[in-house]
């Protein structure tokens, strides 16, 4: 028996309303987000695929190239159609391609968010998610400094990246911005972050969850290879498809430097998988690799 059909919307802080399968750009840099992968009419090409393919959630992150990735956005994607939410993150510092540096004091926040203004072409961001917290910075302050952020109109929404359960209930408790979004680590078989996906689903917030497709290790999986092949899909469609029955705020943004592989990936919206799918792969672990 077919499961019914996951919602296919969300509306992320409760009025920016997205498909749940976005596209991530990070593909569209190079190894380890640094420089760029392929050409400006490649990456404009899968953007614009993209947006023609229904997708109204695009993310990517001030550090991918670093800044290469936005101004990509930018180019093959402004002016933005209506209804098209971008997506960034500040909070991280790149040096090179193996080199990444957290920095949360407010005045570093305030200049990377303010350059990815400049580089997105844009007055207000729609989210802007702190790419991870600084530990050397508190809480309060890298909170407060979206706070002000927000206040000024310069981002609309703001959200957490690579954060744990804890870390977003103690973002919650202070109540110094609302967080409408987090971005982790999750997949069929990497549910390292189930306790944070509970809470999120407790307070309505969106989780984004990035390596969706286990940065290609699922492809091959048994399990996904065989229910697959009774839709008539591919394992990475599946992969997808469990993330949007799974939850109803997990919205994956797969990314891709391929116009093929991006349609691939946003057909899995339209794949229903049955009860007895959902059960086996919901009985997946990381063991089973």
């Amino acid at each position: 028996m077919s499961h019914p059909a996951p919602q296919p919307a969300f509306a992320i802080g409760s009025d920016l309303p997205v498909r749940r399968l976005g596209y991530g750009t990070v593909h569209l840099t190079g190894h380890g987000a640094w420089g760029p992968r392929g050409t400006d009419a490649d990456a404009s090409s899968v953007l614009r695929r993209a947006v023609e393919l229904g997708v109204t959630l695009i993310d990517t992150a001030d550090n991918y190239g670093p800044g290469i990735a936005e101004e990509r956005v930018a180019a093959a994607l402004h002016p933005y159609a209506e209804g098209l939410v971008i997506a960034t993150k500040g909070g991280v510092v790149r040096t090179s391609a193996d080199a990444w540096h957290i920095e949360g004091r407010p005045d570093r926040l305030r200049a990377m968010c303010e350059a990815s203004l400049r580089r997105l072409r844009v007055d207000r961001i729609d989210l802007y998610q702190l790419h991870r917290f600084d530990p050397d910075v508190p809480a309060a302050e890298q909170l407060g400094a979206l706070r002000e952020l927000r206040d000024e109109g310069k981002i609309r929404h703001v959200g957490l990246d690579s954060v744990r359960a804890e870390q977003l209930q103690e973002a919650l408790d202070l109540g110094i911005v609302p967080i409408v979004s987090v971005q982790n680590r999750y997949n069929v078989l990497d549910r390292v972050s189930e306790p944070l996906l509970k809470l999120c689903e407790a307070h309505g917030i969106a989780f984004l969850p990035w390596f969706p497709l286990g940065n290609g290790t699922l492809t091959g999986h048994p399990a996904l290879t065989e229910i697959a092949a009774a839709h008539g899909a591919t394992p990475s469609q599946v992969a997808l498809a469990w993330l949007l029955h799974h939850s109803p705020v997990l919205c994956p943004t797969p990314g891709t430097g391929s116009v093929a592989h991006l349609e691939e990936n946003v057909a899995a919206a339209r794949l229903r998988l049955t009860d007895e799918d959902l059960v086996r792969l919901d009985a997946l672990t990381a063991a089973d690799v």
